[in-house]
């Protein structure tokens, strides 16, 4: 005897196009909101300091000094530079700002003599305000 005449079995059916369409709105979400690191080309590890940052930085210049003895001014490559090349190089970079900070980016790594190439060609220019970067200890 067949007592469900009539009557088919349906099978549940799911929808794939609104999880898509969730799906999509995830993706672009992420990708809007994603923020993006700055990455440098010279890589350098900065020396530890327990001193606190200063509130409002100053007009700065950045000079950079790698491990090997190679140097980047405001994110431009300089390269094995003598002292005459690195003071035209800050000369340019300094421009027109009035009494710039000139930043030193030293790897804890480099050689002194680096770090004093880049201070004597910031004298010979005429910047007088030289600081150095540091991170804090951990």
């Amino acid at each position: 005897m067949n007592f469900r005449r009539g009557r088919r079995e349906d099978y549940p059916e799911i929808n794939l196009i609104p999880f898509i369409d969730i799906l999509l709105v995830i993706v672009i979400f992420l990708a809007v909101t994603t923020t993006y690191a700055r990455f440098a080309e010279l890589k350098i590890n900065l020396p530890t300091s327990s001193a606190e940052q200063t509130p409002s930085p100053p007009k700065q210049i950045e000079v950079a000094v790698a491990e090997n003895g190679r140097y980047q001014i405001d994110n431009m490559a300089i390269g094995d530079a003598s002292v005459e090349e690195l003071a035209a190089a800050l000369q340019k970079a300094a421009g027109s700002l009035s009494e710039p900070v000139v930043v030193i980016n030293a790897d804890a790594r480099a050689a002194h003599q680096s770090v004093v190439n880049v201070m004597e060609a910031a004298r010979r220019v005429g910047l007088s305000r030289i600081t150095f970067a540091t991170q804090t200890a951990p």
